[in-house]
C-alpha cells in the first residue's frame, strides 16, 4: 500500500492537533511502503487563503473542534472549497467533555459532499476552550490509547476493503441548532459578541495576537479587537501572565454550569 496521510485540523489549544496528529503518526506507522505524512494546520488565517486539492491516493484526517454542538461555522466556507477527488477521509471532531452534538455527523457531510469517501470517524475529548478544570489536560494518556486502537482498526480496514461506504455515525438530520447557554431564569442569551478583556499584567509580548485563530486581536493594542471572537481559548490559554479574561456574567455563568454539570469524565467513540 502506497498511501500519503493528510493530518489536517484547526485547532486554537492544541487538543484537536493532538488527536489528529497522534493518529496519522500510529497510522503511518502501521502502514507498509513508502507512506508520506503532511501535516496542514490551517488554524491561522493566512493558511485557510489557500486551496487544497487530494486524489484517490490519499487518506486525509480531518480534524475540528466542537462549538456549540456544532463544527464551527467559521470554517464552512473553508471546508466547502477542499476538493477530495476520492481521496479517502477520517472525520475527527473533538469536544470539551459536554456533547458533541452533530458535529461529527455535519463534518462527515461535509467532506463527503466534497468528494471525499468517509470511512471512518471518531469523536474525542479535549479541555474544554471556555475551562481549565474542565475535562482538565485532555486528550490524556487514557485518549491516547484509545486513538492508538483507533489507528489500528482504520489500518485493518484499508488492508482488507477496496470498496468504500460512507461510514455510519451518530447524529441528527437534520442537525440541530446550534447549542445555546441559559441564564438563571432559563431564558437562552447569546454569548456570540461577548470578547476577553485585558488586564494590567500584559506584557504586550504579543503572543495573543500571533495565535488568534481569526487574526482579531490588534497587533497595536492586544486589548482592542479588528474582528471577531470565537471564545476559542487560544488568547487566554496562552497569555504567560493570565491577562486575558473574560467577565460577561452570561459567559461567566455558562462556563461554571459547564464545569459541574459535566464533570464526570466522558469517553471517546469512534465508527468504522
Amino acid at each position: 500500500m502506497n498511501k500519503k496521510i493528510h493530518a489536517m485540523y484547526f485547532s486554537p489549544t492544541g487538543t484537536t492537533s493532538k488527536v489528529v496528529s497522534g493518529l496519522a503518526k500510529k497510522l503511518s506507522e502501521n502502514m507498509p511502503g513508502t507512506t508520506v505524512l503532511n501535516r496542514i494546520n490551517f488554524t491561522l488565517p493566512g493558511v485557510r487563503k489557500e486551496q487544497f486539492s487530494f486524489s484517490q491516493e490519499d487518506v486525509v484526517i480531518m480534524g475540528v473542534p466542537v462549538y456549540a454542538g456544532r463544527v464551527p461555522n467559521v470554517l464552512l466556507n473553508f471546508l466547502n472549497t477542499l476538493q477530495g477527488n476520492g481521496a479517502l477521509a477520517i472525520a475527527v471532531v473533538v469536544y470539551g467533555n459536554r456533547n458533541y452534538d452533530d458535529a461529527l455527523i455535519e463534518l462527515r457531510d461535509i467532506l463527503e459532499s466534497c468528494g471525499f469517501k468517509v470511512f471512518a470517524g471518531g469523536a474525542f475529548i479535549g479541555e474544554h476552550s471556555f475551562s481549565k478544570t474542565l475535562a482538565q489536560n485532555r486528550p490524556d494518556d487514557k485518549d491516547m490509547a484509545i486513538v492508538s486502537d483507533f489507528a489500528d482498526q482504520i489500518f485493518n480496514k484499508l488492508t482488507t476493503q477496496d470498496t468504500w461506504q460512507t461510514v455510519v455515525v451518530k447524529g441528527n438530520k437534520p442537525y440541530r441548532a446550534y447549542y445555546k447557554p441559559k441564564n438563571k431564569e432559563d431564558i437562552p442569551v447569546d454569548i456570540r459578541k461577548v470578547t476577553p478583556k485585558t488586564n494590567s499584567d500584559c506584557i504586550d509580548c504579543k503572543l495573543c495576537v500571533e495565535v488568534c485563530p481569526m487574526g482579531s486581536i490588534d497587533d497595536e493594542d492586544v486589548s482592542k479587537l479588528n474582528g471577531i471572537c470565537i471564545k476559542c481559548g487560544a488568547c487566554i490559554k496562552n497569555c504567560p501572565t493570565e491577562a486575558k479574561f473574560y467577565d460577561d456574567p452570561d459567559y461567566l455563568r455558562h462556563k461554571y454550569e459547564l464545569e459541574v454539570d459535566f464533570a464526570s469524565r466522558r469517553e471517546p467513540e469512534f465508527f468504522l
